[in-house]
């Protein structure tokens, strides 16, 4: 299947663009460029960088507000199969602290959602149980099913598969 998710995609608020290697080398390097906020990158894009490949649209993204980077939200890599077998994806997303509360995690999520679910993927996160900010984006985007914890604690959140209709008899 080719992929139809967009190498841009945008909210009502936000544009996510994909990562070029130009954002990629700045952030591994600990450069800043132009047009991103005072605080990013932060730690966790720096991590992200480490799982980037150029063009996949499986990859990190940029969260952008009125041309300004405050964060980043991005997949761990394709749809791979879960242990019940339905193609599953790991999906993460931070924002510079002068960014959250104002609602742009969820509303990039949810564009994220809905991209993988036109893929057929089910998608899952890994949250700290401490974290209840995130905890209530996730929830607001449907993830509701808890399957454990990672080695290193943290909550393992899975949002179902919306359940298509069957095609209507021809």
């Amino acid at each position: 299947m080719v992929p139809v998710i967009a190498p841009e995609l945008a909210t009502a608020r936000l544009r996510l663009p994909l990562w070029s290697a130009a954002d990629v080398e700045a952030i591994r390097g600990g450069a800043h460029l132009p047009g991103w906020h005072p605080q990013f990158p932060r730690e966790d894009d720096r991590d992200a960088a480490t799982l980037w490949h150029d063009g996949d649209p499986w990859s990190s993204r940029s969260v952008t507000v009125d041309g300004v980077t405050v964060g980043s939200i991005g997949f761990f890599g394709p749809p791979q199969p879960a242990a019940d077998g339905a193609p599953e994806v790991e999906v993460g997303y931070g924002l510079v602290e002068d960014a959250r509360g104002r609602g742009y995690a969820t509303e990039a999520l949810t564009a994220m959602v809905a991209a993988a679910e036109a893929e057929g993927a089910r998608l899952r996160a890994s949250v700290l149980p401490g974290n209840a900010a995130s905890i209530r984006v996730l929830a607001k985007c449907g993830f509701t099913e808890l399957r454990g914890s990672t080695e290193d604690g943290e909550l393992v959140m899975v949002r179902p598969r919306a359940v298509r209709p069957a095609p209507a008899p021809a």
